[in-house]
């Protein structure tokens, strides 16, 4: 059986970040609402992001871990940008120089749309 992690883009540009052991059915829950509170409010919601695991455990381990990361982290995940993703792994302090892969917001408040 295989496990999903998972991010959806709300209609208000904030990001939710989920685990389940079916993504198409908590997929529809989130469409149609009722799930989950947060994505009832900000439907509709689109697919950003879903990783396959063999385990609960580690889809939820990663859920976590995932959830705290800046916008501009979960945006280079979502394009499988590894450049970008270990860029804005490192504290600022420790960036190269030059400019990041992306002109992209690194707050954070992981969720909302720089300027909102």
């Amino acid at each position: 059986m295989a496990f999903w992690c998972y991010i959806l883009r709300c209609a208000d540009g904030l990001y939710y970040t989920g685990h389940t052991d079916n993504l198409e059915r908590r997929l529809a829950e989130h469409y149609h609402g009722g799930f989950s509170e947060f994505t009832s409010k900000r439907r509709p919601v689109t697919l950003l992001w879903a990783q396959d695991f063999p385990s609960r455990h580690e889809a939820l381990a990663t859920e976590l871990k995932v959830k705290k990361w800046s916008r501009a982290k979960k945006e280079a995940l979502a394009r499988s940008d590894w450049q970008a993703l270990s860029h804005f792994a490192k504290p600022p302090s420790e960036r190269s120089t030059g400019d990041p892969p992306e002109a992209v917001s690194t707050s954070l408040d992981t969720n909302r749309v720089e300027g909102q």
